[in-house]
């Protein structure tokens, strides 16, 4: 670990870029592939339905409670514990003509009968279906307009070969850890897109750190060539890097153990987004704009930014 934070160390990252690519194309691929054949679980925020929480004086028996709904007229109820046994979840696809009031009743009734229990009533929520469509396309479209906000940023601030690995890797983030989702079947809800979302801005910060040490590199390192510059570039970089992901993993991987069922997925998205953007920073974004060709006259200030710097050094 004390290489690893070593900044006078120069680690040859590139040696391994062929493998990564590999690696990234793999995931990205299963990752595709699974969502195109079993889709995502999408939750209540998505497709509609009524969401109905209840607490038990006693841990509850689930497969009671299934039996006792199924007995009731709600076979279709997705019955799950979140926060402590004694808590429980029942979401129901959406039902026309009957108000989420109502149906709530009917499920308290159902559960006192069938589990003999006295069950109180947390929360009833109701989303229609036709909602639920226009939250699926708004989350989306806010995923899309923040990469291409994010392209038309780093494409200003940096060469247009930087800010393409920048946003290759934002993709690659997100596909994997959307894919990840499909396949576990994991619940996708709004907390899951603002996850997302927040994934991408993290991992834009960790990018053009690096970015900036590159540019800097190329106009100071004259005699390298652009892949040693890549490795020095990301050497110096890699302490703050890794310090950084690791302060933030401690805390998301609390939420993810104590924090309840109810932030599981929002911790999940997080851990995961996070630690694939600390991998993609270093083997994707950075080892793409070398492979598209990046060299030192991309990144060379024109003459017209040499003069105006010589004209703010002047007293």
């Amino acid at each position: 670990m004390k290489q690893l934070l070593n900044t006078d160390k120069v680690t040859d990252f590139m040696r391994w870029s062929k493998l990564a690519f590999i690696l990234s194309l793999i995931m990205i691929t299963a990752s595709i592939a699974t969502i195109s054949t079993k889709g995502l679980n999408w939750g209540l925020d998505f497709t509609g339905g009524t969401l109905i929480e209840v607490s038990f004086k006693e841990p509850a028996n689930l497969p009671l409670i299934r039996e006792s709904l199924a007995t009731s007229g709600f076979g279709d109820a997705i019955v799950q514990n979140f926060g402590t046994a004694r808590d429980v979840m029942v979401r129901l696809q959406p039902r026309d003509g009957i108000k989420g009031e109502i149906l709530g009743n009917q499920i308290i009734e159902a559960l006192k009968t069938g589990t003999g229990q006295q069950v109180e009533m947390r929360r009833v929520e109701f989303v229609g279906p036709n909602v639920g469509d226009e939250l699926a396309e708004a989350g989306g479209l806010a995923i899309l307009i923040a990469l291409l906000c994010i392209l038309l940023y780093v494409s200003m601030r940096f060469e247009w070969r930087l800010a393409a690995g920048a946003v290759l890797s934002l993709a690659h983030d997100i596909i994997i850890t959307v894919g990840v989702f499909a396949i576990l079947q994991i619940e996708v809800d709004l907390t899951i897109v603002a996850a997302l979302l927040t994934v991408v801005g993290y991992s834009l910060n960790d990018t053009i750190v690096v970015f900036d040490r590159i540019r800097e590199n190329f106009r100071k390192m004259r005699k390298q060539t652009a892949e040693e510059i890549m490795n020095c570039s990301l050497s110096q970089t890699l302490s703050r890097t890794l310090i950084t992901s690791s302060t933030t993993l401690f805390v998301v991987i609390a939420l993810f153990l104590k924090g309840g069922a109810m932030i599981q997925g929002f911790a999940l998205a997080l851990l995961l987004g996070i630690t694939i953007g600390t991998y993609s920073s270093i083997y994707v974004a950075s080892a793409l704009a070398l492979k598209l060709g990046i060299t030192r006259e991309h990144l060379m200030p024109t003459p017209l930014d040499k003069e105006g710097e010589e004209i703010d050094a002047m007293p």
